[in-house]
């Protein structure tokens, strides 16, 4: 048998993962899941595109509404990323502080980089972390192509990622340079709503690599600067509740479509109730606010119909 730092796939339909969300002597509650599919059925039809959610409840209860494998992830496959750099780290027992020398000439002065802006020397001098930290938190471009070009290839990653959520649901074809160049690739390194809120709800309820390096992924989500007018904002002014999360935005295409908008989440009530949203916008007639605002309807629901089934 081969070993991996990183544990098998679990299957989907055997998915029951030993919870650390639930409250000690706490009753779960019991989820009405077609009224819950129902609402957020309702939501989604209003907009002019096309949606994709899945819920997880406490690893007990899940809701998938138009749970296709066609959605471009977009910046989400960051999370991916970030999950096949540490399993490489773990195997070969490197360290994530271990430090990197890039030259700027290499970096694409066009695309989305707060590490660019940041650093203005020639030779940009960073450790692993803080290039995955650029990635997840910032969802820096120019960071997630150094790993893919220097560490874990596009291959490797999607190989690894096959381990950890069902094959079918997602694949992993291009880097954020190579959908640059084109567009339409975009739509190859796509997965399915259930696949995305599987693995980031494994990444929080799971042992999946080393744990100093999961934990590192885990906070670095809760730190997540990007997308907080989606998932997060029905959620900001709730007390006591956190939100880890990884966003994806996409280009407009020539009919004028957003091509993608979305958001996976992982979320922690004040009792220790916890949940995964993974919202998935194709193909959107309208703009990136107007995107947000469907995929925080969503979020409000789901948070509104887990919140009144406390026992």
């Amino acid at each position: 048998m081969i070993r991996h730092c990183i544990v098998a796939m679990i299957c989907l339909t055997m998915f029951q993962i030993t919870s650390s969300c639930k409250t000690a002597g706490r009753t779960t509650a019991a989820y009405d899941r077609q009224e819950l599919a129902d609402t957020i059925g309702r939501i989604v039809s209003e907009y002019p595109g096309e949606i994709g959610v899945a819920v997880i409840i406490d690893n007990t209860d899940t809701v998938t509404v138009n749970d296709k494998n066609i959605y471009p992830m977009m910046s989400v496959f960051k999370l991916h990323q970030a999950l096949a750099v540490c399993d490489r780290f773990c195997r070969e027992r490197l360290s994530l502080d271990s430090v990197m020398i890039i030259d700027r000439d290499r970096l694409d002065a066009g695309t989305w980089s707060p590490m660019l802006k940041e650093h203005p020397e020639q030779e940009i001098s960073l450790t692993v972390k803080e290039l995955m930290r650029y990635s997840l938190s910032l969802s820096d471009n120019n960071a997630s192509n150094v790993l893919f070009r220097e560490l874990v290839g596009i291959t490797a990653t999607d190989s690894l990622v096959a381990t950890l959520i069902p094959r079918s649901s997602f694949r992993i074809a291009y880097t954020e340079e190579e959908m640059s160049a084109d567009h339409d690739r975009a739509y190859a390194n796509s997965t399915s709503p259930l696949g995305a809120a599987i693995l980031m709800n494994r990444l929080f309820t799971d042992s999946l690599t080393d744990s100093d390096m999961q934990s590192f992924v885990k906070v670095t989500l809760m730190e997540c600067r990007t997308g907080a007018d989606r998932i997060a904002a029905p959620l900001l002014d709730k007390e006591g509740t956190s939100i880890a999360h990884k966003t994806g935005s996409g280009y407009t295409n020539e009919k004028g479509e957003l091509v993608a908008h979305n958001d996976v989440a992982y979320v922690r009530l004040p009792d220790n109730r916890c949940y995964t949203l993974a919202v998935f916008v194709k193909d959107f007639k309208g703009d990136e606010t107007e995107a947000s605002k469907a995929i925080a309807r969503i979020s409000a629901a789901v948070y509104s119909m887990i919140e009144k089934n406390v026992r």
